[in-house]
């Protein structure tokens, strides 16, 4: 290896799946040290994302699964589950290959499924703004600090003065952010009043809006149409560097402005806005410039057909690498996927094997970015081990009885 330039060696060593890379750290120390320096870390996420290669599909049913995106024929369950991922597990963020997992706002987690590693966030309680309150609905988001190089989570909760209190816009909210450079939680107390009035039952409980979507270094949640305050539709930022709020700037979308549902979504990295009109139809907005209100842009419109009858949900995934990138997959109702060429308007459903009736779908590229300094895999490997110890354990008692055993008096 000595005799061949470091920089063939990077080259060639950043075009591979994490896996191999996984496997090269354990030949010799000068791999190892190449392998995990930020600066290679970073160089092979970036290469992945330009290209779209070693890219997952992360289907969130039951259980989590994981379809390659290049072939999308067959789902795998994630084998050896550490233990605080369970049935119940929500995936509420994806970024650079780190998965952001919530059993419940006291139990939150970072996972890296390539290189299985796995971070509990430090328990962070709830402060009532008063004994008479009630906490309400909590929003979550994900994403990277472009600024600081850090990634955070943010947790939004709702209170509600009371049982009786079905508007929930009396107290203010708590907005806490989790560093996990930092390895702590701070609180943000700069809240503009507008948060007060973003949650609404039936929105945010269905289809999972209460999880951010992160593009550009800020996450966004869509605060719905609130006539009877006079508030219309509102595109809610939380950036991550300033840990400040703001709002993002919408397209002018004609006549039929109050006609539709307003939802976010993240495409190519660009901003997306999915604009529903009464289930039948769904035009499909991208943010070219990010923070330009000039740069909107309407990139389709689907109507619905004999295979989808009527349109509750929609969320774009990822566009095709083929056909100049005219198809775009897309997740309709949660149940099922779809290639659109919106160029030709032809639709063309996805089989799965293996995959979930219902599910959440994101995308997941495959990276080394470390959650415990380095340390590749330490943390899960130990969840493995007692899990396996437990299994070994179970096993035996099941052999035990099935085969019987004899009393001797």
């Amino acid at each position: 290896m000595s005799k061949v330039p470091l920089d063939v060696v990077t080259g060639t060593l950043y075009q591979l799946p994490v896996k191999t890379l996984l496997r090269y750290r354990c030949l010799s120390r000068p791999l190892c040290s190449i392998i995990d320096d930020p600066d290679f870390i970073k160089l092979q996420l970036n290469n992945s994302i330009a290209t779209k290669s070693h890219l997952r599909l992360i289907l969130k049913g039951l259980h989590l699964y994981s379809v390659e995106l290049d072939s999308l024929d067959k789902a795998i369950p994630f084998n050896h589950y550490p233990e605080s991922i369970w049935t119940g597990t929500e995936v509420f963020g994806s970024c650079n290959g780190l998965l952001a997992l919530s059993n419940s706002d006291q139990d939150i987690a970072l996972f890296n499924p390539a290189t299985r590693q796995l971070f509990k966030l430090p328990v962070e309680y709830i402060d009532l703004p008063d004994k008479s309150c009630i906490r309400g609905f909590v929003f979550y988001g994900f994403g990277h600090d472009l600024v600081s190089d850090d990634y955070k989570v943010v947790r939004m909760v709702q209170f509600k003065k009371d049982e009786d209190d079905n508007l929930g816009c009396f107290v203010e909210y708590e907005v806490k952010v989790f560093s996990l450079k930092n390895r702590s939680w701070t609180r943000v107390k700069k809240l503009p009043n507008y948060l007060r009035f973003m949650f609404q039952f039936y929105f945010h409980l269905l289809h999972r809006r209460g999880y951010g979507v992160y593009v550009n270094g800020v996450v966004h949640w869509v605060s719905p149409r609130r006539p009877e305050f006079g508030i219309g539709n509102l595109i809610v930022a939380f950036d991550l560097g300033l840990e400040e709020f703001r709002l993002l700037p919408q397209p002018n979308y004609g006549a039929r402005e109050k006609d539709f549902v307003l939802d976010v979504g993240a495409l190519e990295g660009h901003m997306c806005l999915m604009c529903n009109y009464d289930l039948v139809k769904v035009d499909v907005w991208m943010m070219k410039e990010y923070g330009s209100k000039e740069s909107w842009s309407k990139m389709f419109s689907i109507d619905r057909c004999r295979s989808i009858s009527s349109f509750r949900f929609l969320r774009p995934l990822i566009c095709s690498n083929e056909d100049g990138g005219d198809k775009v997959l897309l997740e309709v109702n949660g149940e099922k996927l779809v290639w659109y060429d919106w160029k030709r308007k032809k639709l063309k459903t996805v089989k799965i094997d293996g995959g979930p009736d219902s599910f959440v779908a994101c995308i997941c590229v495959e990276s080394l970015i470390p959650l415990d300094n380095g340390s590749h895999g330490i943390i899960l490997k130990k969840l493995q081990e007692q899990k396996e110890k437990k299994t070994q354990c179970r096993k035996k008692r099941d052999d035990f009885l099935s085969k019987g055993f004899k009393l001797v008096l």
